[in-house]
């Protein structure tokens, strides 16, 4: 693997043997390392954080080479989308127009301009191959009897009339010693009786047009010489490494372990070095060559050699040139890239987790590594044994190969390939080997993203025209919903205003500003509800309510019981007696499973029932400053409640237009056996659920000191207005509320009346999920669907509980009524912004983009690579996966730490990058960008796509090469439908936009009491 100079070309020599300097270069190298920490707390974010700073056309090319992965899908992907229409001609003819500019209509000899031959080489399938897989492919099948399929028979019978008539005209002429390929003319003609030539069928004359022009580009391409393969042309072949990693996985998983093995690691508390120290120094070593590192362990305890002082003995000892030891370094981490990147997680970003690693801990790995990389390869005794790749696509068999299957669709002849120079060929050539698969997948994905970008901007333009005309947005809203800024709760706020149109909902980003590590009342530890840029100061804590402390007293010590019971009966069953026990009570122990497989809603009920026996019924929030007994249960003063309500209502717009009911619902996802369940959780709350956020903000809200201090903010909030905090699962669809005995009776009615809407919404939501799922009838009525998405939920054995983020595509940041009515397929991140209440520098607007932008283009790339290559960038299917101390998974008993997302998760991603259509001018975009690093690096870089809705007149704009560029399509013809419901009616896949007419008309406003 060729190393990557992206953050070390700057470094110090390691030729100094400075430690400061080994402590720098590893330092630097770990930006190049997977930054997913532990699975509990999966935070979705870039997977080539890395090479941000590249281009992303380029950096998806440099990483390929680097990790070995693909940087788009494959060839046949785009092909098959294509043909579905999820790619349209027009795409790709003006996607290759911008990448050739004005050299697309330079000539290729006299066969064609570059754009028409690129167009062909796009337009079909090319196949590609070793040299024996091509001659098996011309031997046994029947390429050299049969034109390809794409090739229209007018021009076929054109081409071999074109071979017959040149043949004729030969034989005419005598002619018979100007041909390049003289002799293997001659043999084609004794083999198809050349005497005969005007007697010959269709299909003999084709069999031998097609064998003469196998043979002519067999010629043509063996006349230049092969260009070098950008591929490595060697691999070591010995297993130094297999035999490092082994000792390595099993070390790392123990010292890094969160509770889940059976014994602790001895001396952990010293270090990640000296604990390995301890450990395989004094031990009886029962490899010969872990001899060999004990050692040299009691060595360096008898020297007191540092890991710094380590790695640069290794170093020496390894025969590392100076000027390549960063490279080294580099390439022996990503050998176990995975863990090498969870060490450094734990050391840097961990702090809250129950074991983190000390600093250093990343620089210890190394020198471990190294230590015994080092004993590995004596005790294989024999250099790396270099060991030729298989044959690249860059051959000349291969070349003649793929000038054979382009001749045929551009219609050229034999003959016309005879007459070419060597230059000419050469040319040719160099074109075809320009244009090789890794430039036509960029062509195709860029159609691919065209076609979607510009579908879905016209459809907003057109929504924004029928929304101005019909006022689909409620003017004096019953009551307002605000959740999270998820797209699956894109569909579940398009049900609840289709069912209740004289509804409201807004989008925010669900830890609702409230940054905090939370522990509930049944759990042991805290963990931060708030984004992985934000660190907390408020440590929040749930507990039961007072007339409830006794009771909640005995419910503990029987949690606390059934715990230690559980555990004795687990530990117990290693033992040798437990284990005769275990498998003489094996089929009662089973009962639970088989319950959970084949009846889980029933298995499920059964278990809420004995739950509730433990659980505290009625709690409450120690939210305030004051009210703590420890440091470590810092609550929030009235100033801050005041901030995170204000800021809450600038964001959303909703300041000056409030409802007397406004429900704030967090949300999270519940499943069984799922490592990656936090992965479902919500991204704001750092892969936690948001239903404690959304809890302790309309505590806040509520608070009439937090009323008053707003009021003199400006921002007034009636005394008839009430918050209610709510969780949405996004799992089984179920909906929960908390506090409600905290509000005043006269809000009953209206309470009711929006709890029924949302049950018919979420009802509705549940149906529209289902069509994604195989399992799942098309003609399921909402309540079946409801039941099915409550039992995948808990079943035990369910590898896709849900979709996720898998059809994620666009982001719309700005007021509801662009989109209010609007089809959008649960592919969109809807974040409420009234760009009408914001100041002329967009200050709102500007803290809005500096979460979103980062949150939501984390998501998109994670989705995007983990699809495009699930092997490398992804963790793989789930089926192998083990869980491994807490942290992560693993592919069966031991493997490097699988990171990325696992194929049930992105299955039906559509791989794109995300479209942000964002409410503001251009130019107070473009000074955001200027005042964020962040966000101007993820535009300029190309790593998302952003385009603008003009506040005033709706035109939108498209960045585009640097600058805002007037995007001219007409507003789309969109088909309407009654409901959601009737438009993805009978449909498992992606569909279009449409117009849900169900909101056209407001219902009159419902009179609460």
């Amino acid at each position: 693997m060729s190393a990557c100079q992206t953050e070390t070309d700057n470094l110090p020599s390691v030729g100094s043997v400075n430690d400061a300097d080994i402590g720098k270069i590893v330092q630097q190298i770990a930006h190049m390392l997977p930054s997913q920490g532990p699975i509990t707390v999966f935070v979705h974010h870039n997977t080539l954080h890395a090479y941000e700073h590249l281009p992303f056309s380029e950096a998806v090319i440099k990483a390929a080479d680097d990790y070995d992965c693909h940087p788009y899908l494959r060839e046949e992907d785009y092909r098959v989308a294509l043909q579905s229409g999820r790619i349209a001609p027009i795409d790709l003819e003006r996607e290759l127009h911008e990448v050739l500019e004005e050299n697309g209509d330079d000539l290729v000899g006299f066969l064609g301009t570059r754009h028409d031959l690129w167009m062909s080489m796009i337009e079909h399938p090319l196949h590609e191959g070793s040299e024996g897989e091509i001659r098996w492919f011309i031997e046994e099948t029947d390429a050299l009897y049969r034109f390809r399929r794409e090739v229209p028979s007018s021009q076929s019978q054109e081409s071999v009339f074109h071979i017959k008539q040149w043949l004729t005209d030969r034989a005419q002429s005598q002619s018979g010693d100007d041909c390049p390929i003289g002799s293997a003319l001659s043999l084609l003609l004794d083999r198809f009786d050349g005497s005969q030539i005007s007697e010959w069928a269709h299909e003999h004359a084709t069999a031998f047009s097609l064998h003469l022009l196998w043979e002519t580009c067999r010629y043509g391409s063996s006349l230049i010489a092969p260009a070098t393969s950008n591929a490595s042309c060697a691999i070591d072949t010995n297993s130094a490494d297999d035999l490092v990693n082994d000792v390595l996985i099993r070390f790392t998983a123990a010292f890094l372990d969160q509770g889940f093995a059976h014994l602790g690691l001895p001396h952990r508390g010293r270090g990640f070095w000296q604990s390995f120290c301890d450990l395989y120094s004094n031990a009886a070593a029962p490899q010969p060559w872990l001899q060999d590192v004990a050692r040299r362990l009691r060595d360096f305890e008898a020297e007191q050699t540092s890991p710094e002082q380590s790695i640069a003995t290794s170093l020496r000892n390894l025969a590392v040139d100076i000027d390549s030891a960063d490279s080294f370094l580099l390439e022996e981490l990503l050998k176990l890239r995975g863990w090498a990147g969870m060490v450094w997680q734990m050391e840097t970003n961990a702090e809250w987790t129950i074991h983190p690693a000390p600093p250093g801990t990343l620089v210890d790995f190394t020198a471990v590594r190294l230590v015994l990389l080092e004993a590995a390869r004596r005790h294989i005794a024999k250099p790396a044994v270099k060991q030729a790749l298989p044959p690249t696509p860059c051959r000349k068999l291969n070349r003649a190969f793929l000038v054979f299957q382009i001749a045929q669709v551009r219609g050229w002849s034999a003959v016309d390939l005879l007459q070419l120079t060597r230059r000419e060929w050469g040319s040719l050539l160099a074109e075809i080997e320009a244009f090789d698969s890794r430039m036509r997948r960029r062509i195709y994905h860029q159609a691919y993203e065209r076609h979607y970008r510009v579908e879905a901007l016209k459809a907003i333009a057109k929504s924004s025209l029928e929304s101005s005309r019909s006022q689909r947005t409620p003017q004096e809203p019953a009551y307002q919903v605000a959740c999270c800024i998820d797209d699956r709760e894109e569909s579940f706020r398009r049900h609840l205003e289709e069912v209740a149109p004289d509804c409201e909902t807004f989008g925010i980003a669900g830890f609702f500003g409230v940054a905090m590590y939370y522990r509930g009342a049944s759990e042991a530890h805290f963990r931060p509800l708030c984004p992985v840029n934000i660190k907390p100061v408020h440590y929040i804590t749930e507990e039961p309510a007072y007339s409830e402390v006794a009771a909640s007293r005995r419910r503990s010590l029987a949690r606390k019981a059934f715990g230690h019971t559980a555990h004795r009966v687990v530990r117990g069953s290693r033992s040798f007696v437990g284990g005769v026990l275990t498998g003489l009570l094996g089929s009662v122990a089973t009962l639970p499973l088989v319950m959970r497989v084949l009846f889980p809603r029933l298995a499920a009920r059964v278990s809420n029932s004995f739950g509730g026996i433990v659980a505290d019924r009625h709690t409450q929030l120690r939210l305030e400053s004051g009210d703590e007994e420890s440091s470590q249960c810092r609550g929030y003063t009235v100033d801050e409640m005041t901030a995170i309500v204000g800021g809450f209502l600038d964001a959303t717009g909703m300041t000056g237009r409030l409802s007397p009911l406004i429900i704030v619902f967090g949300h999270g996802s519940s499943s069984l056996n799922n490592p990656h369940a936090a992965a479902y959780d919500c991204g704001a709350c750092g892969g936690g659920k948001g239903g404690p956020n959304a809890r302790a903000f309309a505590r806040m809200a509520n608070d009439a000191r937090v009323r008053a201090r707003l009021a003199t903010l400006g921002i007034n909030i009636s005394d008839e207005t009430s918050f209610v905090g709510g969780y949405h699962n996004t799992c089984n669809d179920s909906v929960s509320y908390f506090d409600l005995d905290l509000l005043p009776p006269r809000r009953r009615s209206l309470l009711e009346l929006a709890f029924a809407d949302i049950e018919v919404a979420r009802r509705r939501d549940a149906h529209e999920r289902c069509r994604r799922f195989e399992s799942a009838s098309l003609a399921f009525s909402p309540e079946a669907a409801l039941r099915h998405v409550e039992g995948r939920a808990e079943d035990l054995s369910q590898v896709r509980s849900e979709c996720g983020h898998a059809t994620n595509t666009i982001c719309v940041v700005g007021r509801r009524e662009w989109t209010r009515g609007l089809f959008l397929d649960r592919r969109a991140f809807l974040t409420s912004y009234d760009s009408t209440i914001d100041d002329s520098d967009c200050s709102i607007l500007a803290k809005l983009l500096a979460a979103v932008i980062p949150v939501c283009a984390g998501i998109n790339l994670e989705y995007y690579f983990s699809r495009v290559d699930n092997r490398g960038y992804g963790c793989g299917t789930k089926l192998p996966h083990n869980v491994t101390s807490m942290l992560g998974v693993m592919d069966g008993a031991g493997s490097d730490l699988r990171t990325g997302l696992p194929w049930q998760m992105v299955e039906i991603h559509e791989p794109m990058r995300i479209l942000f259509v964002i409410e503001t001018k251009p130019e107070s975009m473009l000074a955001i960008m200027n005042e964020n690093p962040t966000i101007d690096g993820l535009v300029r870089g190309e790593w998302v796509q952003l385009s603008l809705i003009d506040p005033n007149t709706g035109a939108i704009a498209l960045f585009r090469n640097g600058k805002f560029e007037c995007f001219e399509q007409s507003p789309a013809d969109l088909p309407e439908a009654a409901s959601s419901a009737a438009w993805y009616a009978g449909n498992r896949n992606h569909l279009g936009f449409a117009i849900v007419n169900s909101t056209n008309a407001i219902k009159a406003k419902r009179v609460s009491a």
